[in-house]
């Protein structure tokens, strides 16, 4: 007889696993950055116009990749924003599905998400459950929050 973890043990495990990937997010920056993830200056589509928003954050189209844990796997998300005066004015998810459930789960949410984010300030863009599905919330605000990062800088 074939004995798998109890509930507990596996929640306990994809905790484990998330915490280990927020520990991780900074070292990501750097990463990301140098691999292409988060788009760099030179990578916005407005780079060469000098283009700044009236707050904190310059204008353009910036797109960073972030991850969460499931019971199952690691997955992926990349998102990429579009903002212009420290306003989200478009928003693309996309997906790499390890596990046929997050694959359901990212579709929904990649589903709802422009409702949740466009028209916001950037500094006020925070989801925790979209259509259905909370862990790919987790992905997309790592992602979020490298883009806040390359956007400041």
């Amino acid at each position: 007889m074939i004995r798998t973890p109890s509930r507990p043990v596996r929640v306990g495990v994809a905790l484990v696993g998330v915490a280990g990937v927020l520990s991780l997010a900074g070292c990501g920056a750097t990463t990301a950055a140098d691999t292409g993830s988060a788009q760099t200056d030179a990578g916005r589509t407005d780079a060469g116009s000098g283009s700044s928003s009236s707050g904190g954050y310059a204008d353009g189209t910036y797109t960073a990749e972030g991850s969460y844990a499931t019971p199952e796997s690691v997955e992926t998300v990349t998102v990429t924003l579009t903002i212009a005066d420290d306003t989200v004015t478009d928003v693309e998810v996309t997906g790499d599905p390890q596990a046929r459930e997050s694959e359901q789960y990212q579709s929904q949410f990649i589903g709802g998400i422009t409702d949740e984010v466009v028209g916001k300030s950037l500094d006020d863009v925070s989801v925790s459950r979209v259509s259905g599905s909370s862990l790919t919330s987790g992905g997309f605000m790592q992602a979020v929050e490298l883009i806040k990062a390359e956007a400041a800088a």
